[in-house]
Order: structure tokens, then sequence, then C-alpha cells
């Protein structure tokens, strides 16, 4: 069975582990952070964010006058490298610099990298905040994504709790990992191995960015620079891993079973679902007039949240509508499980 049927099929009982990277956006230093440095707390609006329509850089109508926040009651949250994070329509002070915020399967934790370049773990109120690992000096770390596994039936293999990203130093980025229990530990490059089939041909060790973990066998999925392609990492019975499709910024969604993915469409960045086990992808911004980056699954896996130059917008995963603004505040979208 094909590293590609794994990824379309939750049932499938090969899927698995996975891999970090944090993207080469990110890594040159124009993330979800504002390139001017921290600004101050965001406002909370309490204008409903469905206040007025007009058209939309989506295609349809999109809210003229929508809440700052626009997180509360949909498990949103948004980041964008100060110390205030969006969430559940209020601001929560992390009391640190929060930059690429990602959250435990269960929601119970966030991982982020603060003002100093660190690994750290905090619990949903910034509190109980642990250093992970420490970046060294030259080397830059983006895009956090944990990696966890349950027991499997009649299959007596390790449980995983890691945190992989990505790491960079002097133009050169790499993939790296940690348990996600560590205190002030020490990461390790991931082994990437070979990809799967008859040739075993060497997968690329460099240039590797953007992770995302999803689903109970730690199966992961992430972008490489240098080849303009989406790989998949799996490591279940044995490491393997394989390129997917032409893309960037993948992310898989909460089950493991679907992929979502950035690829330039006549001079934008369009989002597009699937493109695997011989299914082809799907344009979910066809109409798109702005960059539509950095996409994050909701936790029921219907929903998407994007970012646009103006905001987060969000739209349904099966391309039945286009997108629409849910908040003028710019950061990096993730969900709260």
């Amino acid at each position: 069975m094909s590293v590609r049927t794994r990824l379309s099929t939750v049932a499938a009982v090969a899927l698995t582990t996975a891999v970090t990277a944090g993207a080469a956006a990110l890594l040159a230093g124009c993330g979800p952070e504002d390139p001017g440095g921290p600004a101050a707390a965001p406002p909370v609006s309490t204008a409903p964010a469905g206040a007025g329509t007009a058209p939309g850089p989506g295609g349809t109508a999109s809210p003229t006058a929508p809440a700052v926040n626009g997180t509360e009651g949909n498990h949103l949250t948004i980041s964008n490298g100060t110390d205030h994070v969006l969430m559940n329509g209020t601001s929560v002070d992390f009391g640190t610099v929060v930059r690429d915020l990602a959250w435990s399967p269960d929601g119970a934790k966030a991982a982020f990298v603060d003002g100093a370049g660190n690994l750290m773990v905090a619990n949903p109120d910034g509190s109980g905040r642990v250093l992970v690992a420490r970046a060294p000096s030259g080397e830059t770390w983006s895009h956090p994504t944990w990696q966890v596994s349950t027991v499997q039936p009649d299959v007596e293999l390790p449980l995983k709790n890691n945190i992989f990203f990505a790491a960079a130093k002097g133009g050169v980025s790499r993939l790296k990992g940690i348990a996600a229990t560590s205190v002030d530990g020490t990461p390790q490059v991931l082994r990437l191995g070979t990809e799967e089939g008859p040739d075993n041909k060497q997968l690329p060790q460099t240039g590797n960015t953007w992770p995302s973990a999803a689903g109970t066998q730690g199966t992961a999925v992430y972008a490489n620079s240098d080849t303009g392609e989406v790989y998949i990492r799996d490591d279940f019975l044995r490491q393997q891993g394989g390129s997917l499709l032409p893309g960037s910024q993948p992310a898989l969604a909460p089950g493991g079973e679907d992929l979502v993915f950035v690829r330039a469409v006549g001079g934008h960045d369009h989002v597009f679902e699937g493109g695997v086990a011989e299914r082809p992808a799907k344009d979910l911004t066809p109409n798109a007039t702005t960059d539509f980056t950095e996409p994050a699954w909701s936790p029921d896996g219907k929903t998407l949240a994007v970012r646009a130059p103006d905001g987060i917008y969000t739209l349904p995963v099966d391309g039945s509508a286009a997108p629409v603004k849910i908040s003028t505040y710019t950061g990096l979208p993730a969900y709260r499980p």
C-alpha cells in the first residue's frame, strides 16, 4: 500500500509519524509576525463578525465591518508575534512573545517560539510556561507542530509525544524534533530516510519547511523550498516518506486523512485540498484576487482558516463557498481543539 493511499484513509493501519518544519518565508523573517516588531495589544471589538457585506477577494460577500477579534465560539486563535493571542472572543496575554503558535491535539497545551527564539510550551492562558529547548546562537526556529500517537490494537509500538520544527542556519533549513515533555533539552535532526519504493531514493535533508502533524498515529507532512514539493513522513512500522505533490504550507486534517496546501495561480496564492491517492487537487479559492496563505483546519475538519493581507478568512473545506473575512486582525491562524 502506497504512502499516498495511506494518507487518504483514516482507517489505514500504516498511516504515521510526524514531521516538522517552518516555512521558508518564516525562516527568512517574513512569517506571521508583523515586520515592524511587536505591536500593542490588539483591541477586542464587540461588533458582530457579520455586520454588513461587500464583495470580498474570495469572489463573494465578506463582512465590511467584522469584529477585530472574530474568534468567539469557533476554536480559532490568532497570533502575530506579540505577547497577546486572540482566542474565544478575547485577547490573552501570554506574558512573552508568541510566534508560530500550535496546539496539542487535545488542546491542553500551546507550543510556540518566544522572543528569544526558544521553543516553549504553556497552558492555554499563558501560564505554566516551560522552556522545552534553547535555540543555539545564529539558528532560527519556526513552525512547531505536535506529533502524538495513541495505542494501536495488536501493535506494540512506543507512544509518541514530540514536537517537530524547522531550524535554519546560514540559509539552510533542516527538521528537528524533541520530546514535548523536555525541559531545556537538546533537539535532534530528524531522520527522513529513503522514499518508499524499489529505488530507495534518498529524500532531501535540507530545504524542509512548514511541518504539519495530525491523526492518532503521528502522520505528518512538510514542504521543501528547494524542490517545491509537499512530502509525507511515515514511521509507523518503519521510517519512510515520499513526495506527494507540488505545493507549500501544507496542513494535515485532524484525522490525518486529508491535506490542504498553497499553490500559486495567476499571480496569487490559492488554497488547494486533496491531491493524494490519485484524487485531483481542488482549488478552494479559484476566484481569489489576493493571497490566501497559512491554512489551518477546524477541529471538526469542516472549515479552514486562512490568512490574507487584510485579515483572517474562513471557508468550507468542500469548496462550497468563497472565503469570508472573520477578523481584521492579521496574524497566524490556528485552531485549538
